[in-house]
């Protein structure tokens, strides 16, 4: 079993910055990754990045490539995304994720709970 404690959402203006971090304990030897997914009302959950723990190979959904940058610390067990240049469309849930390295939901077999991102025009 994985845990995943998200922080560092909030409310930002259209052009601002976010950091978010993910918290991992338990067996987080057995995956391979983390990534980080988002959830806006009413649409599917869509991937954002991912990064390998072991390497650091990263990938990231065209939406957010150049504006976002994923990072981890092996060492804390922990998993970063910072946002830059925000836009309103990137409001939503964000959700961290340990599994095996993929861009769909369904690689992933641990969740976090979610914080929040609102980016105001």
């Amino acid at each position: 079993q994985v845990l995943l404690v998200e922080s560092g959402g909030g409310l930002v203006q259209a052009g601002g910055s976010l950091r978010l971090s993910c918290a991992a304990s338990g067996r987080t030897f057995s995956s391979v990754a983390m990534g980080w997914f988002r959830q806006a009302p009413g649409k599917e959950r869509e991937f954002v990045a991912t990064i390998k723990w072991i390497g650091g190979g990263t990938y990231y959904a065209d939406s957010v490539k150049g504006r976002f940058t994923i990072s981890r610390d092996n060492a804390q067990n922990t998993g970063t995304l910072q946002m830059n240049n925000l836009k309103p469309e990137d409001t939503a849930v964000y959700y961290c994720a340990a599994g095996r390295l993929g861009n769909y939901a369904g690689d992933y077999a641990y969740w976090g709970q979610g914080t929040q991102v609102t980016v105001s025009s």
